[in-house]
């Protein structure tokens, strides 16, 4: 009787097996999942992943008035398909019948060409300017909103452990926006997230650099949803959203890493070699080409294999779904990771497709490098050499790496302390505008400001107050405003939660009675700048001119015909006197100060000492 039973257990089994095999492939997906009529790119290309579908090639029908199939190409893997067409002009929206045949036996699918947002790419997608204020988060870290998405049944990562600084947290789009008003009244005029793409990667999820699916929303955030909800909130208060866009790499579970298009989809090596780092390599004119090719095409981790951009199919699979997302959710700009790791001449081409198609729309990319001169070459720039990037601005490593963090934390010599950020800033002649690059004190790779200044609150002050009123676009990671510390080693220490974001959580940063009397004095400080900010010309889109520094006494005026901002920062152990006629080509015409941050008013005639470790940001008036 137990063999019987066993027998027609395996039996029942096959059949389901069968059964539920041959309707898996009647599943074929279609990448985009949708488009838009009216583009000013008439042209799109499909991605068809199905079992053996390359078969039926020659029947493959696309059914729609005013589309027009130019040509199917079958990729090395029959599993695929890539198909050309055209959109005319005036075609109107709707559901185009998609034929075709999969594992044998034919499919029918329908695709959606729906009507494009209003103003077609000019009454959004506006661009991230100097006159913004970005905030930068981790979703998984900020605020838990739903916990009905915390852990969703199939997924790899099923963890779900706030004591852990690697496993998932909770956190997820219903969350900020709940602490959207806490934003605002930061001061804050737009959010930058860390990618939201679904990372169903067995481990380490909650950072989201290892997208699987470049057309699913990550649905432990709230998925599409929730993603268009939280744009269309930003959006309501005249909020601006950064999408985090990985073109370098995805993970190592992507389909198409699984069940590779072509044989050249990736960039492979007999063995595993990893990317050297070297971003010299790229513009060394004396560089091993070997080496150069290992920077570019090596993997930066190897859970994360590295694109090929030069094949043309990635290349439009990459850009169409950078198009898609800007058009879908109403994206305003793009933080670019690991820019330096890309293919540049792809980038070119990337970045012209979404200028071409939102003329207002803005990028900077993540450029971790060493050196000015190294940095405005990822960027529009003025120099001379073979390789002209299109990219409008950068993550301005090097006004932290040798700007503002030496100048709180070295002592003032002739090329050391404060000096070295008035060295770097000179150096803004290499960019074609500095003002597009985006100025921050710590993020989500490395240790939190506080900690870089021996978590010395005055230190971290003086910090925030030179990110709002320097050049360039400010952003602030979260907490930072509320002294959040921790040094990135592993880097899981700097991407803590930020309190009362969840239920259970005993206090409640987001509020005044949670926060501490320092952390409130710090908060405070960033809340009074970054409102000032919001309607100051001057700090927005004015001007910057910086005095020699003395002594660890460093001056700088922002500055247009409507208002001027008088910066003093001391950054010696001393207290010093400001002479006021030293700077009297920026003072004229104005006789007092009013502090910005403070009741303080001062008299630009009278004499005046800071004390040490003070940074005091003046309006001046006549």
């Amino acid at each position: 009787m137990i063999k019987k039973t066993r027998f027609w257990y395996i039996v029942l089994t096959a059949i389901f097996f069968f059964l539920f095999k041959s309707a898996h492939a009647r599943q074929a997906s279609v990448y985009p999942g949708n488009w838009w009529v009216d583009m000013k790119n008439p042209n799109l290309q499909l991605m068809l992943h199905g079992d053996n579908i390359a078969a039926g090639a020659s029947s493959f029908k696309l059914i729609f008035p005013g589309v027009t199939v130019n040509k199917v190409h079958k990729a090395d893997n029959p599993n695929y398909l890539f198909v050309d067409v055209t959109i005319a002009p005036n075609t109107r929206p709707g559901n185009a019948i998609i034929k075709l045949v999969e594992g044998g036996k034919p499919v029918t699918k329908t695709f959606g060409f729906k009507a494009r947002r209003p103003g077609k790419g000019t009454d959004f997608a506006q661009g991230v300017t100097s006159a913004d204020f970005i905030y930068f988060l981790m979703p998984d870290r900020f605020s838990n909103g739903d916990e009905s998405n915390d852990r969703i049944a199939g997924l790899k990562d099923q963890t779900l452990n706030r004591d852990s600084i690697y496993h998932r947290h909770g956190g997820d789009f219903k969350g900020i926006i709940n602490h959207l008003d806490y934003l605002q009244g930061l001061g804050v005029t737009t959010l930058w997230m860390t990618p939201v793409y679904i990372n169903d990667m067995p481990e380490r999820t909650e950072h989201g650099y290892a997208f699987t699916d470049h057309y699913t929303i990550e649905p432990r955030f709230g998925g599409a949803e929730g993603y268009q909800k939280l744009s269309d909130e930003l959006h309501k208060r005249g909020m601006k959203l950064i999408q985090d866009a990985v073109y370098n790499h995805v993970g190592l579970e992507h389909f198409t890493v699984k069940d590779k298009p072509t044989k050249d989809w990736l960039h492979e090596w007999p063995t595993f070699t990893q990317t050297n780092y070297k971003d010299q390599l790229l513009m060394d004119p004396y560089a091993s080409p070997e080496q150069k090719k290992i920077m570019s095409d090596g993997w930066f981790v190897k859970q994360m294999p590295d694109l090929n951009q030069a094949n043309p199919f990635v290349a439009n699979y990459l850009i169409q779904n950078a198009i898609w997302a800007v058009e879908e959710f109403g994206v305003d700009g793009w933080r670019i990771d690991t820019y330096i790791y890309n293919d540049l001449e792809f980038m070119n081409r990337c970045n012209k497709a979404l200028t071409d198609e939102y003329p207002n729309i803005t990028m900077f990319g993540e450029t971790w490098v060493h050196g000015t001169a190294n940095q405005a070459f990822f960027v529009q720039n003025n120099l001379d050499i073979p390789f002209k990037s299109n990219l409008q601005g950068a993550t301005d490593f090097q006004t932290l790496f040798y700007g503002i963090v030496p100048a709180l934390n070295e002592k003032f010599g002739w090329t050391e302390g404060v000096n070295k950020l008035y060295q770097t800033l000179s150096n803004d002649f290499l960019y074609k505008d500095a003002m597009r690059n985006v100025v921050f004190l710590d993020n989500h790779d490395m240790t939190r400001f506080l900690s870089q200044v021996g978590d010395d609150a005055d230190k971290l002050k003086m910090g925030i107050s030179w990110l709002l009123t320097s050049r360039g676009i400010p952003q602030l990671y979260y907490g930072t405003e509320i002294l959040m510390k921790g040094v990135s080693n592993p880097d899981g220490w700097v991407r803590l939660d930020f309190k009362g974001g969840w239920k259970e959580d005993k206090q409640n940063k987001f509020t005044k009675v949670g926060r501490t009397s320092q952390e409130d004095d710090v908060y405070e400080l960033t809340r009074k700048l970054g409102n000032f900010r919001k309607n100051s010309t001057a700090l927005k889109t004015g001007q910057l001119m910086q005095y020699l520094p003395q002594d660890g006494l460093y001056v700088y005026f922002r500055y247009d015909d409507k208002q001027t901002v008088m910066c003093i920062m001391n950054t010696s152990d001393k207290e010093q006197k400001i002479e006021w006629t030293k700077y009297t080509e920026r003072t004229k015409g104005f006789t007092k100060a009013l502090s910005v941050t403070s009741d303080q008013q001062f008299n630009l005639n009278g004499p005046q000492t800071i004390p040490p470790k003070k940074m005091w940001v003046l309006d001046l008036r006549p």
